[in-house]
């Protein structure tokens, strides 16, 4: 698999992005480095990253980023609150911001509502992170406005007492990969790893990627690298997916019997995805 430098490294779009850096929005000497690293997607966190006395100072910080020529999405405050007014109104219309990341999201209409003060323009993903949320995902999945799903798996596990094991998230998890394919969306984000341990994130994401999930979370630009390549194709299912796609076209892309459609459904989404992520053949 290539790894493009930060440098050079060719845009990810947002629809297929497997990283999404989290980064506290008081954190302004690091924005720049955190847009140079690995991720596919920066957000910068207004909400839990920031303490209620620091709100302010905090927008003022993405404000001047953003007048800079940068680019993020923002994590916003929850709906309701007068900290989510403040993210509205001082971010609404801003060139700078690539989308919001709704926080405890519980309903359809805190989405809508958030989508529509923004301008109907600025994709939302609703941030899931409670039983409530995790029950109602299908109606939250299908609301006006929203671009993916994401899974708060730490609040989620506060709320219902459940354990960080691969069982107790099980059932999360494949609720929002299930509501995600009702809705048409790409397949959720997952909630962040804390430990920075490569063999336990490994295992996690691993984990994620076979309940179908797309995407993760993270705290530490160090988790990068293996979060990129967990939720990428391997080398070797790029490599079958070319050859199938090659001989597909060379009969003239006739179906011969019932597998070939869904392989070819498999193999174009693969090539794509390694286009994409820069990933060549094994």
């Amino acid at each position: 698999m290539t790894s493009p430098t930060a440098a050079t490294k060719p845009p990810v779009p947002a629809e297929i992005s497997r990283s999404w850096l989290l980064l506290s929005a008081r954190a302004e000497d690091r924005f720049d480095a955190a847009r140079a690293s690995r991720s596919d997607q920066l957000i910068l966190d207004l909400e839990d990253g920031v303490d209620p006395s620091q709100k302010d100072s905090a927008r003022e910080s993405v404000l001047k980023w953003f007048a800079e020529e940068n680019d993020a999405w923002v994590r916003f405050n929850v709906h309701g609150t007068s900290y989510w007014e403040d993210d509205v109104e001082l971010l609404r219309g801003n060139s700078g911001l690539s989308g919001v990341m709704l926080a405890k999201v519980e309903s359809a209409d805190q989405v809508t509502e958030t989508f529509e003060r923004l301008g109907s323009t600025t994709p939302v993903i609703p941030l899931i992170e409670s039983a409530i949320g995790i029950e109602r995902a299908v109606e939250i999945a299908q609301a006006k406005g929203v671009f993916r799903l994401a899974f708060g798996s730490g609040d989620y596990r506060r709320d219902t007492g459940t354990s960080a094991t691969d069982l107790a998230m099980s059932y999360p998890r494949s609720r929002l990969t299930v509501a995600s394919a009702i809705a048409g969306l790409t397949g959720p984000i997952d909630g962040p790893t804390v430990s920075k341990s490569h063999p336990i994130l490994r295992e996690q994401s691993e984990t994620a990627v076979s309940l179908g999930l797309t995407g993760k979370l993270c705290l530490d630009t160090n988790q990068l690298p293996v979060i990129n390549e967990m939720f990428s194709p391997p080398a070797s299912d790029v490599g079958w997916a070319r050859e199938f796609l090659a001989e597909f076209n060379a009969r003239g892309r006739v179906v011969r019997d019932g597998s070939d459609l869904p392989r070819l459904h498999r193999a174009e989404r693969i090539d794509g995805l390694a286009r994409a992520f820069g990933i060549d053949p094994a």
